[in-house]
């Protein structure tokens, strides 16, 4: 996993065509701005989970971890 650090209003681009941009940090809440292409799909990891979970069999118990990146940093 990739940590970086961003103030308020820097932004960082994923490939060619995916920019995030700090838009506030307060307390422990950060906002984000993703401007991507259309047909690229954004979803929290949550609600991609249920996204995914509905691709599979129907007996499948859970969706692979390993489809998932996820993890928690603290702001200051």
């Amino acid at each position: 996993m990739l940590v970086l650090s961003r103030k308020c209003g820097e932004r960082l681009c994923i490939a060619d065509s995916i920019e995030v941009t700090v838009i506030s940090v307060q307390g422990g809440r950060v906002r984000l701005g993703i401007t991507a292409p259309a047909e690229v799909s954004i979803h929290r990891a949550e609600v991609q989970r249920r996204v995914d979970h509905k691709r599979f069999a129907p007996g499948l118990a859970a969706v692979p971890s390993s489809l998932f990146v996820e993890g928690a940093t603290t702001c200051p």
